[in-house]
């Protein structure tokens, strides 16, 4: 949805709620993640992704914030069973702290053209999500996709009912990084029209990108950790090797 105002008008904090401050490198440390949690609160982000295994160790940081939880199950690579993808879901979602629960679809599946098995397996993790009111997000990985395959794998999402359709994990090797483009964020807000929100994530390095991206009428990004000062212009320096 369309902002009330320019991006550019918006103060740090309203800025500051689109954001998913990524916190997903599997090299961090048990600090480095409760240091980049602190700071995503600190500056209001609406969630912190962090994989599943540090859900106890963030859940502290984040009480009595505006800040949330949002656990990326199944990630990077989406080729787990459903039942595997749902036991993850079953298990995160249980925790109050938790806003939003990520997933990676099957973009295998996706490139070989198996849309009803994409469909019956995002359902099947958006029921598990929604029986705890928790909304899903679900990952496409689009650089690897076509357009007319991302139009497809978000029409197996609104059918599905997942709550939002996403672009990219920012760990896909074999494939050029392009992830939010405008380009492709006005494909999926195309496909999605008002059933589904749309995030993007993947390559959001600069304030202008980042501003732009809310002026379409995307409803949340996925920011890597040394681009969130950047995007909120606590640090005027683009970053080339952010992962996310």
């Amino acid at each position: 949805m369309k902002p009330s105002k320019k991006a550019s008008e918006m103060t740090a904090k309203e800025l500051a709620s689109y954001i998913d401050y990524s916190v997903l490198k599997p090299e961090f440390t048990e600090q480095e993640i409760i240091d980049l949690t602190k700071d995503g609160v600190r500056l209001g982000c609406a969630t912190i992704c962090i994989n599943p295994g540090y859900i106890g160790l963030c859940e502290p940081y984040v009480k009595e914030s505006e800040t949330m939880l949002c656990p990326v199950c199944d990630f990077p690579f989406g080729t787990s069973t459903t039942e595997s993808k749902v036991g993850q879901i079953e298990i995160v979602a249980g925790y109050d702290s938790v806003k939003e629960v990520d997933i990676v679809a099957n973009f295998g599946w996706i490139r070989g053209g198996l849309y009803d098995k994409v469909t019956e397996d995002i359902r099947a993790c958006a029921d598990a999500a929604h029986k705890y009111g928790r909304k899903l997000k679900v990952i496409f990985e689009t650089d690897a996709l076509t357009e007319d395959q991302v139009r497809k794998a978000c029409r197996c999402a609104v059918e599905a009912g997942a709550d939002f359709v996403k672009t990219s994990t920012g760990f896909l090797t074999g494939f050029e990084a392009h992830g939010a483009t405008p380009e492709i964020i006005k494909v999926m807000m195309e496909e999605v029209g008002d059933r589904c929100k749309v995030k993007g994530s993947g390559c959001i390095r600069t304030r202008e990108h980042f501003l732009q991206l809310i002026d379409m009428g995307i409803d949340r990004m996925g920011v890597g950790y040394k681009s969130v000062p950047v995007v909120l212009d606590e640090n005027k320096e683009p970053v080339s090797n952010d992962t996310y």
